[in-house]
């Protein structure tokens, strides 16, 4: 599913270079559930938004699902990400003024999917929200609302999920409820790459790999 090799991003600061990632190699096949920790600052979202075709690295190479992305244009960079990955980011990144199945919506609107609301509302359905479908985001607990994140994450159906820390504005119970939801969605047969710090979360991955200063080991 995914295989990255020599995949390095830096960023201009000011007059400064900072190596976000340096020479990662990285290999996750279909089915897997793979959990990266690491420490704040290690490198884990940039990593997540390589992975993705979010961003594009200054270094090495990746391919998704066979194909070679680096080498794609952004139109079929955009139609791959479309096709083959959701996403789960830590804060939720929800539009305030849709409510729970106007937001699941968008993503089916943008790939101008037929039977949108329908889907939507199977997809909240699945992750326990078939009460909260009117509700706006203010009106949604912080659990509710990563959930109608990971309703919109898998309502395009997507073969691979990539979640960046994705309790860590959570409580610990309710961060467990979405560990067992993730757990859920892998072993309907979509592959999972996690980033994270949040040990019952890495708990639950088949396999975790460690970053630290933007290079990756075996943890």
């Amino acid at each position: 599913m995914i295989r990255a090799q020599g995949l390095g991003r830096d960023f201009r600061r000011g007059p400064e270079t900072v190596h976000a990632l340096a020479a990662v190699d990285l290999e996750v096949a279909e089915g897997e559930f793979v959990a990266v920790a690491g420490r704040s600052g290690s490198g884990k979202s940039t990593l997540l938004h390589l992975l993705g075709c979010l961003d594009r690295p200054t270094a090495g190479q990746l391919f998704l699902d066979g194909q070679d992305a680096l080498r794609l244009t952004e139109r079929q960079r955009v139609g791959l990400r479309r096709r083959l990955v959701g996403f789960v980011f830590q804060s939720f990144h929800l539009i305030e003024h849709l409510t729970a199945v106007e937001n699941v919506v968008v993503p089916l609107r943008y790939a101008g999917t037929a039977d949108r609301r329908r889907r939507a509302e199977e997809a909240l359905a699945r992750v326990g929200l078939s009460a909260r479908l009117h509700h706006l985001p203010a009106e949604l607990s912080g659990g509710e609302a990563q959930r109608v994140s990971v309703a919109r994450a898998l309502v395009g159906r997507p073969r691979l999920l990539l979640a960046d820390e994705p309790t860590g504005e959570l409580d610990s119970m309710t961060a467990d409820e979405l560990g067992g939801l993730l757990g859920e969605v892998h072993r309907g047969g979509t592959t999972i790459v996690v980033a994270s710090h949040d040990e019952a979360l890495l708990a639950r991955a088949g396999r975790v790999v460690k970053l630290s200063d933007g290079r990756l080991a075996q943890a």
